[in-house]
């Protein structure tokens, strides 16, 4: 992507200093890598974010919505495009009462699992718990249709609102989303333009009002059982890989595979739990690409299956 002195004279004038031009986003990664953005902007109102996107759209320029920087590996050389992060102007959590004991809780694409879980707990509803501990944000959780064994987001999801390459917005139902392990295809909506896709702006969820109590001594355990399993305090992007099945978890099979502590450079398949690969140091987006090319390798050698990255690769 090109930007031409006007580009950034227009992009300037929108966000004044916030804007920054050829970030780092080893800054905004939780694995503590990646080369250069082109642009990489944090809007902080609606406004500004639907602004930006129609001038992309009509200037033909490519973005990249993210939250957290979770589940997300930036390459070495950085990603010639737009990174517009959700963070600032899409974090509001609201509630409304549906009655027998029913509530529908609204939570922008912005704010982070955590604090949906957190705000659940505190309102004393119950559905949310699955998610304790999984980082990122809704709109991401919503995407990858984020769970654990104990639940996903497609279990509890009603609604979301999309913002339309071509600046509408749109509500879909469940029943229009199309949900996979690991996936929300947007693609039925049919309103791809320039390679851009819809944004999730939000989403409904429907949770039941039980006793706070329990659901934070439920959390409790979730979160305890999590630290003893995963390398919590090291930069990850969280699992690497996609489970190819429940009886077979891509942890177990690498660890199978007498894979756990190899490494890279700086970066290492973790010690703890195998499909997790951790960043020691300095460990670049390549050390990271070659340990999920040789984990690849011999875990269809030994098993002959394919595991697929569940983190997303971008950039150049």
């Amino acid at each position: 992507m090109a930007l031409d002195p006007n580009d950034k004279k227009w992009l300037t004038q929108l966000f004044g200093t916030k804007i920054k031009f050829g970030e780092l986003m080893s800054k905004h990664t939780s694995l503590r890598i990646g080369g250069p953005a082109d642009v990489y902007v944090s809007p902080e109102t609606q406004k500004q974010l639907f602004e930006l996107t129609a001038w992309a759209a009509h200037r033909q320029h490519s973005y990249l919505i993210i939250g957290e920087g979770t589940n997300l590996l930036v390459k070495d050389k950085g990603i010639q495009a737009i990174v517009i992060s959700l963070k600032k102007c899409l974090n509001e959590i609201t509630k409304t009462d549906l009655g027998k004991n029913k509530y529908r809780v609204r939570a922008m694409a912005g704010a982070t699992l955590r604090s949906l879980c957190t705000f659940a707990m505190n309102e004393g509803l119950s559905g949310m718990n699955f998610a304790i501990g999984i980082p990122g944000t809704i709109g991401g959780g919503i995407k990858m249709n984020a769970g654990t064994s104990k639940g996903t987001m497609e279990d509890i999801l009603d609604t979301i609102d999309i913002l339309l390459p071509d600046g509408k917005p749109q509500t879909l139902c469940k029943n229009q989303l199309n949900f996979s392990y690991r996936n929300l295809s947007l693609a039925n909506t049919n309103h791809a333009l320039h390679g851009k896709h819809p944004i999730i702006l939000n989403g409904g969820f429907i949770l039941n009002h039980t006793d706070d109590r329990e659901l934070k001594k439920e959390a409790k355990l979730i979160l305890k059982d999590r630290k003893r399993k995963q390398p919590i305090g090291w930069p990850s992007a969280g699992c690497f890989f996609k489970n190819p099945s429940p009886e077979q978890p891509a942890g177990l099979l690498i660890d199978q595979a007498g894979l756990k502590g190899i490494r890279k450079g700086d970066a290492e398949i973790s010690a703890k739990h195998a499909n997790f690969i951790i960043n020691t140091g300095k460990a670049s987006a390549e050390d990271i690409l070659w340990l999920m090319k040789h984990v690849q390798e011999k875990i269809f050698k030994l098993f002959n299956i394919i595991l697929e990255p569940e983190v997303k690769i971008v950039g150049d």
